[in-house]
């Protein structure tokens, strides 16, 4: 891993928490439960794009670390889905 790629994984992750802490401040204010589906959701998308794919370095295979990145990633938006028909 150079050095680009630690600076886009730090901007990644501070765009992905400053959405998720929008999210988090606006459920805090309206109680109302479809948001923090929102803020979940945000926040399994941006650690398993970011965090997840990377922690699993030692796994030895590009490909079941990818596949257990994208299982986060899927896990996220279908939680996001499931915020969005609450609504």
């Amino acid at each position: 891993m150079d050095i680009s790629d630690i600076a886009i994984t730090i901007v990644h992750l501070t765009v992905g928490f400053i959405l998720v802490f929008y999210a988090a401040k606006a459920y805090k204010k309206t109680k109302y439960p479809p948001m923090l589906l929102l803020v979940a959701g945000f926040t399994i998308l941006v650690l398993g794009e970011t965090v997840v794919e990377d922690a699993l370095y030692f796994i030895g295979s590009k490909f079941i670390q990818s596949t257990i990145a994208e299982a986060f990633e899927i896990f996220g938006f279908i939680i996001l889905i499931l915020a969005v028909k609450k609504s």
